[in-house]
């Protein structure tokens, strides 16, 4: 298809099943399978850890799709938790509950993951937001991708939301992507020459029995090896509706903007992974607290004056593609923190686990069709 297209959406989210009275993780993939196959269909679907149910959107025209399609897979998965007693909440991680005490889900995909990996799979009890652009150009989206790469520190600056790990307080704003990194095959990618490049290093990977299948390559930026997509993966889950509307509307955007730029000649400079990830590492830290580098200046700068330097660059596509109202969320974010900014206001105001699991379940109930339940051990 040739250029301009419209950039589709899909949505992919990964949630917690908590129990409500001791605020814990709780093994019960099997039994919201049973109801959400037959509702949701291919929709949802088991992660390694029985604790664990992702949500994936169909394909979005728009991010009016989007928000229509994550409020009511939210809204089914939370009636479908409920009518077991149990809750949902939305983060990078759990606040407390420790993987050891995890089930791992049935099936031969995560026996061979765990076989192969370990307790590197074992203990990885994470959860992310996964944001699908559409560009059936392959060979556009190889360069789009590589241009992307530059932005993932900025977005994951934006979506930190997993300060605790087994009940402690890490220091970090985002945890998840290093706990996700003893995984091989993660964070940033090389950049790529070309479209055959990538395939011939996918089809190296499988020939050498690296891989089974082009999927286990777990990056923050991959092109799909099924879906005409570029799929960043490097957002930590979000507790609000509006948090993840906000960040898949700039990841829509940046992609839409490169997109054109390449159709313009006028490619977005490359930047060596090396460099991206030293943002990486201080977004992971800080949030948007920190400084992040300016590679063309060759200066430290504030986070928040980068993030206002990105919506500047993406502003024409905002127009283009009907996101204000998300983008406005953004500005949003960057004046009152990200969620892990929350998490650890909610911790420090009585350092209480609890009251932070408290928060992530409400937020994660916000805007959703189905109310969250008055619990009277939740409000203990």
């Amino acid at each position: 298809m040739s250029a301009p297209h419209v950039f589709t959406l899909g949505i992919e989210e990964e949630f917690q099943i908590i129990d409500p009275e001791t605020r814990e993780l709780r093994s019960h993939i099997q039994q919201i399978l049973g109801e959400g196959k037959v509702t949701l269909k291919e929709q949802i679907k088991p992660e390694m850890h029985q604790s664990v149910v992702e949500l994936g959107t169909d394909v979005c025209e728009n991010i009016h799709d989007a928000r229509e399609q994550v409020i009511r897979l939210r809204s089914e998965l939370a009636a479908m938790a409920g009518k077991g007693g149990l809750k949902i909440a939305s983060a990078g991680t759990h606040p407390f509950s420790h993987w050891f005490d995890q089930h791992i889900t049935e099936g031969e995909r995560y026996a061979t993951i765990v076989r192969d990996l370990q307790q590197v799979a074992r203990a990885n009890l994470i959860f992310g937001l996964h944001v699908h652009v559409g560009i059936p150009d392959r060979s556009t989206a190889i360069h789009v991708m590589n241009q992307t790469r530059y932005f993932l520190p900025h977005l994951y600056a934006l979506s930190t939301n997993s300060p605790f790990w087994v009940g402690r307080n890490t220091g970090l704003k985002g945890y998840r992507l290093k706990v996700f990194e003893r995984f091989p095959r993660t964070g940033t990618p090389d950049a790529f020459e070309s479209l055959s490049e990538y395939e011939d290093f996918l089809k190296l990977l499988i020939k050498t029995g690296c891989v089974d299948n082009a999927k286990k390559i777990w990056w923050d930026i991959r092109l799909h090896p099924f879906f005409d997509t570029l799929e960043i993966r490097i957002c930590d889950a979000q507790s609000r509706v509006d948090d993840t509307l906000a960040l898949a509307a700039v990841i829509q955007a940046v992609v839409a903007k490169l997109h054109k730029l390449h159709w313009q000649n006028l490619n977005f400079r490359i930047y060596r992974r090396r460099l991206i990830d030293e943002n990486r590492w201080r977004a992971s830290r800080y949030g948007l607290d920190g400084r992040m580098i300016d590679f063309g200046r060759e200066a430290e700068v504030e986070t928040r004056s980068l993030i206002g330097e990105l919506l500047d660059f993406i502003s024409t596509e905002v127009d283009e593609l009907g996101s204000d109202q998300e983008i406005a969320h953004i500005e949003r974010i960057v004046r009152e923190g990200t969620g892990a900014d929350r998490q650890i206001a909610a911790w420090e105001s009585a350092h209480n686990m609890h009251d932070v699991v408290d928060l992530l379940v409400h937020e994660t109930y916000e805007k959703l069709t189905v109310p969250e339940p008055v619990d009277e051990a939740l409000r203990a």
